[in-house]
């Protein structure tokens, strides 16, 4: 029985959408217990940075999940990543559900698959799926229930991406359209591609956040600095922050704001403007000066309340007319 439990379950969710319009449909498919067994998780965030995934961080989700149900939210893609959980931690079960579109995400239940896990991990792909997709749909609303109740919550990718309060969603792309690189944003704050949202999830820790990933190796430093500008000009906050985390690198955040570094790529980069842009306007190179960074390689610590850390260093980045200025030795942005 338990060897068909997945597949009646991904035919149960297929054929409730066939029963409605076709745009509709999503799918679940779980391995485990369908028992709600519902024990008090711990809260924690799990921000990885995309490229290989991490065994640690997510045994790291699933200890803070006590044994409860573990689901990994996608919009496109396939359950790949059930086995390999299941494989790594003790759970009643683990479960992906991909919800492709809107329509789907106003589903019921869909809402409810999400209120009853205990972990939820928001998968890669495309940002943009998400919040174009989730925002304003009960979909968002179980993700704040489940976070307002204190349970982990992790993502990679796009799925660290939509964390923070505010969010490079993409929405600005078009489908053949390569990676937004730093230079472009750099030169254009307000190239079209620039798409900003806010508010999606409320995450005490994050806010006033905005998240990236894939930072050093995409070099995306610069990229952030201009999302940091805009977020500024757009009059969101005067202040905004960033946690900039690495590929194969992962930040594992506690309820108290104690955060550790993990993995083996070049760790987190914790971003915070000082003054506000000399300039920044549609079609004029960005000038941005003392942006404070504290890189925290793997093995280091950072708190997140107190935005200090150890076991990494600091150094300050300027932006003038487009171009990234470094204190670091050798003018290393990194």
């Amino acid at each position: 029985m338990k060897a068909i439990l997945p597949l009646l379950l991904m035919i149960a969710a297929v054929s409730d959408g066939t029963c409605l319009a076709q745009n509709t449909r999503f799918r679940y498919i779980r391995l485990g217990s369908d028992k709600d067994v519902g024990p008090r998780a711990n809260f924690g965030l799990a921000l990885m940075g995309g490229g290989s995934d991490l065994d640690e961080a997510f045994r790291w989700l699933c200890n803070n999940g006590r044994g409860g149900d573990f689901l990994i939210l996608r919009a496109t893609g396939n359950d790949s990543y059930n086995a390999y959980v299941k494989a790594l931690c003790r759970a009643n079960s683990v479960a992906t559900l991909i919800i492709p579109n809107r329509a789907s995400a106003q589903q019921s239940a869909v809402a409810d698959i999400i209120r009853k896990a205990e972990v939820v991990f928001i998968a890669g792909g495309d940002q943009a799926n998400y919040t174009r997709n989730w925002t304003d749909t009960p979909v968002e609303d179980a993700l704040n229930q489940n976070i307002a109740a204190g349970k982990p919550i992790g993502g990679t990718s796009a799925g660290l991406a939509v964390l923070g309060e505010y969010t490079y969603s993409a929405e600005g792309d078009k489908p053949d359209d390569a990676d937004l690189t730093s230079p472009q944003v750099l030169a254009d704050p307000f190239n079209r591609r620039v798409a900003l949202r806010r508010h999606f999830l409320n995450i005490d820790l994050l806010a006033n956040t905005l998240t990236d990933t894939h930072f050093a190796k995409r070099d995306r430093m610069g990229r952030s600095i201009a999302f940091l500008a805009r977020i500024v000009a757009d009059g969101w906050s005067a202040k905004p922050r960033e946690v900039a985390v690495d590929e194969k690198s992962a930040v594992l955040v506690e309820r108290s704001g104690r955060a550790r570094v993990i993995g083996s790529g070049q760790g987190a980069y914790f971003v915070s403007p000082q003054t506000i842009p000399e300039d920044c306007r549609q079609g004029t190179p960005l000038t941005f000066r003392d942006i404070a960074v504290y890189h925290a390689p793997v093995g280091s610590e950072f708190n997140l309340k107190q935005w200090r850390g150890t076991g990494g260093g600091s150094y300050s980045l300027s932006v003038i007319s487009g171009r990234v200025q470094s204190t670091q030795a050798g003018g290393e942005v990194y």
